[in-house]
């Protein structure tokens, strides 16, 4: 069972329903025990990052994330994905969740902001999420600030105008800054991969 969470800036139902469209069951929650109950987790996310930091404190969530995050496969989605770093800088600087190291940043770019649409994927490091893909796969942004972090935790990039981190990684925690639920079959198949982890829940922790 995957756990949604649910702390009040979350694109929820797009979620569900591609894991329903897998046959994966899912629960939204943001209840503790429930969470360290699940086989995974996804955090979702629209809005501002200082916003939904505070939302997630003001449902006790983050320490809960934290340790749950360590023992079980993890995946944020868009803002879900930046609240994974240490800090954002949108509208001055706020701590996350610091579960990847590094900080979130307005994407540096000529282009228009925000980046709305369908982008390609290039490939970084080795991922899990990206088994039975094709490097230059199509996937959904919509966002204006962007991950900087080292090179070993990013996954997979998209150009716009500037070298945009699309698909993090560190041990079983992952982060999205696309919308896989809104990516059409190749956000199914990261989906599909995600649910496929499952199984080995709880075997092997991540030492953060």
């Amino acid at each position: 069972m995957i756990a949604v969470i649910d702390y009040g800036a979350g694109n929820l139902f797009s979620v569900k329903n591609a894991l329903d469209f897998l046959g994966q069951e899912s629960v939204f929650t943001r209840d503790p025990a429930v969470l360290e109950q699940a086989d995974g987790l996804i955090l979702p996310g629209v809005g501002a990052f200082p916003d939904a930091m505070r939302m997630l404190e003001d449902a006790g969530l983050p320490s809960v994330i934290r340790e749950q995050a360590g023992k079980k496969p993890f995946l944020g989605v868009c803002l879900g994905m930046q609240l994974l770093f240490d800090a954002g800088l949108e509208f001055g600087e706020t701590p996350g969740l610091g579960l990847i190291p590094g900080r979130v940043v307005r994407i540096p770019t000529s282009l228009k902001i925000p980046h709305m649409g369908y982008n390609q994927l290039e490939w970084g490091v080795p991922s899990p999420l990206l088994e039975g893909l094709d490097e230059g796969s199509w996937v959904y942004f919509v966002h204006s600030y962007m991950a900087e972090t080292a090179p070993a935790y990013v996954a997979a990039f998209c150009d716009y105008g500037a070298r945009v981190p699309a698909l993090v990684q560190r041990g079983q925690i992952f982060g999205a800054q696309f919308h896989p639920e809104k990516s059409g079959d190749t956000g199914l198949r990261i989906l599909r991969n995600f649910c496929g982890l499952l199984e080995q829940s709880g075997k092997e922790g991540v030492k953060l």
